[in-house]
This record gives structure tokens, C-alpha cells and sequence, in this order.
């Protein structure tokens, strides 16, 4: 076979780093735009915030005329034009974005046409180290688990071997307070030597006695049941104390189902018994840790506010979640004044770079501010009347509306919220598929379990609705469900099952 040159021609997508940055921008959730934005502040001097140029301000005019001075006998006609002009500060409008960059950004973001953008938030954009201060400062004064068990065992007279098994169990705690790991395996982490493992095997077991009588009550158990029972063990003796370690030794299940015929047989205790033995059982607490648990969770802050001004439904961005970003004046005209400009300049790149970032940023939200006028046009019926009025939606109608890519949107509306006058939503829970009604027409899923829940916070205690009749009353109203759906949407509310909603 003899070697031989072909021309082809081909067409592929080709990224560059910028685009690459803009798509990467979208998916972000406000904290961790604001991370982004803060790693870019302290890598680039040419990129500021308006606070830092207000408080600056007074010493702009000052140093940017020496600088004027140093430099004019040096090259008096050296000017770079950044940002359009020479006067005033170096802001980017939106409107610089160029059509082609603007159309290639928001239509070609198809997943499988990238390569190295990965679909998930980036976390690795070295702002770990920014997060981690930051739960640092929140779990100040705070006390873990772990240092509260070991705070305890500093009182104990242990034995070298057994204070370092004691410690070794404390470790292995997970932040539920339950030790997940068996001490058969634990032990096998620490050594491979059989007699040795033997050895850390007699020490774990003591430690673990002396763990589970530590406080909070409770542990160190490795499941639910011993949990429980652990924290009955340490309550004054009773006949409904026994009755309620039996349930959660053996019966936790029938507990959960409500089922006191059976339980009261399995026992035999009567139905006052049981139900002071229930009352214990309620009044336990099922994660002993969660006390010490380190909340990091932030507040959810809307991106997009929506209010109601006479028959007008009026959108915008939230100002808070909007970083105000310009370029540094006073290294733009340290530029200008540079003999070389940007080619020979070393903060050359870092200027293109600030610019391209601030109208990355600017597309960003015009993008969602687009999408979420879209969402309010379509779903105008939810802003007066709540979910029940919610109409069927799905990605492809607002993509198809805006000329934008399906997956596009589907970035838009991942982890960015809408505060409206009926609580904050993320832009995901306005769309859902539709259910055929005998009119011919759709109604949304989501007013459908709106509905649901309605008719189960109606019901009687005493006789909840079964899952077939919830699905009779909503053929009443003439949406057709099929009882599993039903069943789905319960479960996907965290809404019990009849058994388990039955109040006796």
C-alpha cells in the first residue's frame, strides 16, 4: 500500500479560551460567580470593583498626572486607545461583544461539541482555598464532635492503648455521630499483622463500650436501632422504656408504618403503653452529631426579582448578585503612556483578559434576564394565582423563542432563583411536561402535585386518601392520572404514604 497526501475538508468547532470562559460563566450559581470573580480581582490589577475605584478616586488624579510627567519626555506622542478612548475609565459596554462571538457563545454550547468544558460548576478554579476561610470564620466559637468526645476523654483513666482506641473510634465517627465502619475492618486499616489486629481488635471493642456512654447519648451505634436504643438505655427504668427498646431492637419498621394491632400482639403491651412508649421513641434524637454539625450552607439570594407593578409584571437582576467590574484607570493609562502598548506590555494580556472577563460577566446576565422574561411570559397565570395555575413548559419552547440553544437554557436555569410575590424559585421548577385533561388540553405537572398536596392537606386524619382515590378526585377535575404517577409525585414531595399519614 503506497503512502499518499489527501486534502479533505471538514467542519468542527473550534473554542477559544474566551468563549470557553463564557460558557463556564453561565453554569455558575451566584456563590460561585462570586468566587470567580474574586479570584480574578486578586490575579488581575488591571480588573476593579467600583468600590474600589470610589474609595480610590481621590489619589487616581494625583498619580495618573506624575505618571503623565515621568513619561512625556520619554515618548510625548505614545497613546494606546483601551476601551474606545483615552479619556475617563476603560468601561466595556455590552454592546462591544461582537455578533459573531455573541451567536457562537449562545447557540453552540451543544455538550458533546466541547472538549475539556466540563459539565459540572467550577470548583477547581482555585477558590478552595477562599471557601474553606470562609467556613472557618462561620464555625467560629463552634465546637465539632470530635473535639467534644475528645474534650470528654481527657477525664478518663485509660490506659495509653485504649485512650489511642478510644481516638481511633472518634476519628471514624461520621458527621451523624454513627461509626460506619465495623471494628473488624477498622482494626485492619491500623495493621496487617493477624496477632497485632487480634490485639487492636480487644482494645476497640473496650473503647467502644466507653464511647457509646459518652454524650450526646447515642454515639457511636453503627444503624438507626442501636441509636435509639442506646439513648433508651440511658433513661430512668419503666415498663414503657422496655417496651420502646423492644420496638427499636426489633420492630422499627411496623413503627414506621403506624401499624399498634400488630406491634401491640408483638409486645404485649396494651395501647397506652404503646403509645407512652411511642412518645419516647418520637422524642429521641435520630443523628446524635447533628447538634455539632458546621452549617455552610448559605442563604439562597434570587437573581432575578419579579414584582407585580399594576397589570405589568416587571423583571430584573438582582443588583446584589450583579458584580460591578471596570477596568483599572489608572494602570490603562500607565499603558497608554508605555512605550510598546499592549504587545510589549507584560500587563498587555491581563488588559485583554479584564475585558474580555467584564463582558463575559454582562453577557451573563443579559442572557438570564432574556430567559427569565421569556419564563414570566409564558407562566404570566403562576404570578396571580401560585403553582396550581403553573402551565406545561419545557427547554425547547424559551430556546426556540429566544434563538438560543436548548442546553443553553438548561445552564441558565440550573442553580439561578427567581424571587417572586409566592416565595424564591429556582428557574427549573417553572418548567414541567404536560398531563392530557378530557378537554383536550395539558396541565403542567407541577400544578398537578400542587394539587395533590392540596387534597391531602384537606383530608381526614382519621382516613387519608389512598393514592387510587387522589387519582379519582383528579380525574373529577379533569386531569387524567395514572395512580403510580400519583404515587410518584407524593414520594417526590416527601409526602408519606396512607399508613404513615394515618392518625388513630
Amino acid at each position: 500500500m503506497k503512502p499518499s497526501l489527501q486534502v479533505r475538508l471538514s467542519q468542527h468547532l473550534s473554542l477559544t479560551p474566551q468563549l470557553q470562559q463564557s460558557i463556564r460563566l453561565l453554569q455558575l450559581s451566584t456563590l460561585e460567580l462570586n468566587q470567580e470573580v474574586d479570584q480574578m480581582l486578586a490575579q488581575n490589577p488591571l480588573l476593579e470593583t467600583e468600590e474600589d475605584y470610589s474609595v480610590a478616586a481621590p489619589e487616581l488624579a494625583e498619580m495618573r498626572g506624575s505618571i503623565s510627567e515621568a513619561t512625556a519626555a520619554e515618548d510625548s506622542g505614545a497613546d494606546l486607545e483601551v476601551g474606545g478612548g483615552s479619556e475617563g475609565p476603560a468601561e466595556i459596554q455590552a454592546e462591544d461583544f461582537g455578533s459573531t462571538e455573541r451567536e457562537d457563545w449562545e447557540n453552540g454550547t451543544e455538550r458533546d461539541d466541547f472538549d475539556g468544558i466540563r459539565e459540572q460548576p467550577a470548583n477547581s478554579s482555585g477558590s478552595g482555598g477562599d471557601e474553606d476561610g470562609e467556613r472557618q470564620d462561620q464555625s467560629s466559637g463552634e465546637i465539632s464532635l470530635q473535639e467534644h468526645l475528645v474534650q470528654q476523654m481527657a477525664g478518663m483513666g485509660l490506659s495509653d492503648a485504649d485512650r489511642m482506641a478510644l481516638h481511633v473510634l472518634i476519628e471514624s465517627l461520621n458527621d451523624d455521630g454513627y461509626l460506619e465502619d465495623g471494628l473488624d475492618e477498622i482494626a485492619a486499616s491500623l495493621s496487617e499483622d493477624a496477632e497485632e489486629r487480634e490485639d487492636l481488635l480487644d482494645h476497640l471493642r473496650i473503647a467502644l463500650k466507653w464511647l457509646q456512654h459518652m454524650t450526646p447519648s447515642g454515639v457511636g451505634a453503627k444503624d438507626l436501632s442501636e441509636c435509639l436504643e442506646l439513648q433508651l438505655r440511658a433513661l430512668p427504668r419503666s415498663q414503657a422504656q422496655m417496651i420502646a427498646i423492644i420496638i427499636c431492637k426489633r420492630h422499627l419498621e411496623l413503627l414506621a408504618r403506624r401499624d399498634h394491632k400488630k406491634l401491640m400482639a408483638l409486645t404485649g403491651a396494651d395501647d397506652a403503653l404503646l403509645r407512652e412508649a411511642q412518645a419516647l421513641i418520637v422524642s429521641l434524637e435520630p443523628k446524635p452529631g447533628r447538634a455539632f454539625a458546621r452549617s455552610t450552607a448559605a442563604a439562597v439570594i434570587p437573581d432575578v426579582i419579579v414584582r407585580k407593578v399594576g397589570r405589568e409584571l416587571r423583571v430584573i437582576i438582582n443588583p446584589e448578585v450583579a458584580p460591578k467590574l471596570r477596568i483599572n484607570e489608572m494602570y490603562a493609562n500607565a499603558l497608554r503612556q508605555t512605550r510598546g502598548g499592549i504587545t510589549n506590555s507584560a500587563l498587555g494580556g491581563q488588559l485583554q483578559e479584564a475585558r474580555w472577563f467584564i463582558k463575559n460577566i454582562q453577557q451573563r446576565f443579559d442572557t438570564i434576564l432574556r430567559v427569565s422574561q421569556a419564563i414570566v411570559e409564558r407562566q404570566k397565570a403562576f404570578f396571580t394565582h401560585g403553582a396550581l395555575a403553573m402551565k406545561p413548559l419545557v427547554l425547547r419552547e424559551i430556546a426556540d423563542e429566544l434563538g438560543l440553544h436548548e442546553s443553553t437554557i438548561s445552564r441558565v436555569t440550573t442553580a439561578k432563583y427567581m424571587d417572586t410575590l409566592f416565595g424564591t424559585f429556582e428557574l427549573k421548577y417553572f418548567f414541567g411536561s404536560g398531563l392530557s385533561t378530557e378537554a383536550g388540553g395539558e396541565a403542567s405537572s407541577t400544578a398537578v402535585r400542587a394539587l395533590i398536596k392540596q387534597f391531602i392537606e384537606a383530608e381526614n386524619p382519621a382516613k387519608p386518601l389512598s393514592d387510587s382515590a387522589i387519582a379519582g378526585m383528579l380525574e373529577e377535575q379533569g386531569i387524567q392520572v395514572a395512580r403510580r404517577t400519583v404515587a410518584k409525585y407524593r414520594e417526590g414531595m416527601k409526602i408519606g404514604t396512607t399508613t404513615m399519614r394515618r392518625v388513630s
